[in-house]
């Protein structure tokens, strides 16, 4: 009787195929998605190599690595062979490869239209799984001065008291303010609370010279522009 056939493992393959060996001869450009992620969960599962059990989960989210940042580490320990420090290595990698977009070094552009308030805000509220409220301080080009959040919710709603806007402005000298929520639903229209926060900020910051220029709903395939749609 014949044994049975032996599972293939990352260290009997090719040097030249193996996740890490590929990334020290050819560099780090010549690894696909599932190669990285192998990577950083070093290990397989009983049936699977760590390349293959990668490319299971990227198969469960489109092979989308922005659908897969918003996994959390239980969901991710749902994979046979993920457990948790696992799980942990790929959310904290996912997390910094997002934050190394706020740290390049970028000149300051001014702020004139939705697409370039969408643009900037990118890199602090993509792949967010529940919403948050930001703010940008413009100066008198529409240059941002700074940028900060103003409040955390849930996964439908956020709550973002004008004090925590009006505050920062006075203190930066702002001329000009950009206001903004996430939907991470990715539905676009505003609510009736939406348009009503909107004009109630927009009055508070009159008060002090400083212009509310747009409230952009966020998502992440696209935005919603008040100023657009003259809800300002």
């Amino acid at each position: 009787m014949n044994p049975p056939p032996q599972k293939s493992t990352i260290t009997t393959w090719a040097e030249e195929d193996r996740p890490r060996e590929k990334l020290l001869l050819h560099g780090r450009t010549f690894l696909s998605d599932s190669e990285i992620i192998a990577i950083l969960i070093g290990s397989g599962s009983p049936d699977k190599t760590a390349v293959e059990l990668s490319r299971e989960i990227l198969g469960h989210y489109n092979n989308n690595l922005g659908t897969l940042a918003k996994a959390g580490v239980k969901e991710l320990m749902q994979f046979k062979g993920i457990g948790e420090a696992k799980a942990i290595s790929i959310v904290a990698a996912l997390e910094l490869g997002r934050r190394r977009k706020n740290t390049e070094p970028q000149v300051k552009k001014a702020l004139n239209a939705a697409s370039d308030i969408y643009e900037h805000l990118t890199p602090y509220m993509l792949d967010l799984p529940h919403e948050e409220f930001w703010a940008i301080l413009l100066d008198n080009s529409n240059k941002p001065i700074k940028t900060f959040k103003v409040g955390v919710g849930g996964v439908s709603a956020v709550v973002a008291d004008p004090k925590l806007v009006l505050k920062p402005a006075i203190e930066y000298l702002a001329s000009a303010l950009v206001i903004a929520h996430n939907h991470p639903s990715g539905k676009k229209k505003p609510s009736d609370g939406d348009i009503s926060l909107t004009r109630k900020i927009s009055r508070a910051v009159s008060f002090i010279d400083v212009r509310l220029i747009d409230h952009l709903i966020f998502t992440d395939d696209g935005y919603f522009s008040f100023a657009n749609h003259n809800l300002l």
